[in-house]
């Protein structure tokens, strides 16, 4: 399916991996009017290099934000510029990506500590509910700038936040894979992320705002490993075919890369 993604687009985690290679995509496929808010921790530093390369490659049509999702000054300053930036518009749709998975794979209960559940749970699942409370305003202005047209009323289009999940995280499938990696915080982090994702559907349901999971496939990156079957373009184009074609009855669930349920 053709994407047809447009308006204002934020997302985080953006200077690398499936981030980066989600802001190369939407820079190249959506429309003029289309612009796109890259988000990182370090935007001036070297492991942004590669963005800041996508901002001159095609000027005008993305801005760089700073953001630590495990700061919440760090994303109330995030949110800030990002409304000064659009103004009297809104925000079509929000990636929430940024993710983080300490100890390293396979993570098994004897190396995790406390420290480790608290700084993936900060990333992962706070940082994710606290940037979406504070755009609130922002998509729900989309929602309300936008006519939904025929049929359903929401769409990526129009308002939207997806949430960077995982297969990991599903509760059904753990014994096929945990013997693999164990991985307790993120799992534990994602399995809480796909109840915010629910709790979000049911919340912002009535203000026409869609809220959906997502889960990019085992991807090959810093994080996935150079074992992983899937590589970065071929993940971001079948998410970014999936989001296009998301409605009022993928509000609050769980899909895979291509679009198919993955039980919770």
């Amino acid at each position: 399916m053709p994407m047809t993604l447009e308006g204002n687009i934020l997302v985080t985690g953006a200077n690398r991996g499936i981030g980066l290679e989600l802001v190369k995509q939407l820079a190249e496929k959506t429309g003029g009017e289309a612009h796109i808010y890259a988000c990182c921790r370090a935007p001036d530093g070297t492991g942004a290099e590669a963005l800041r390369d996508l901002t001159t490659q095609y000027p005008g049509k993305i801005t760089v934000i700073k953001l630590d999702m495990s700061d919440e000054d760090s994303v109330s300053a995030a949110v800030q510029a990002v409304k000064e930036q659009i103004g009297d518009g809104g925000l079509n749709l929000l990636i929430n990506n940024a993710a983080i998975n300490k100890p390293l794979s396979p993570a098994p209960l004897s190396a995790t500590g406390k420290q480790d559940m608290m700084e993936v749970f900060e990333t992962n699942v706070v940082g994710p509910f606290l940037i979406a409370k504070m755009l609130l305003p922002l998509l729900q202005r989309a929602a309300e700038m936008k006519s939904p047209g025929e049929g359903d009323k929401m769409s990526c289009r129009r308002s939207a936040i997806i949430n960077i999940s995982t297969l990991l995280a599903s509760i059904e499938k753990c014994p096929e894979s945990f013997g693999l990696a164990q991985m307790y915080p993120y799992r534990t982090s994602k399995a809480a992320l796909n109840m915010l994702t629910r709790c979000q559907a049911e919340d912002f349901k009535s203000l026409n705002i869609l809220v959906t999971a997502i889960h990019p496939g085992w991807v090959r990156t810093q994080m996935g490993g150079k074992q992983a079957p899937l590589n970065p373009p071929d993940s971001v184009h079948g998410m970014l075919s999936t989001m296009s074609s998301l409605s009022n009855k993928d509000c609050g669930t769980l899909l895979d890369w291509q679009g198919n349920p993955i039980p919770w």
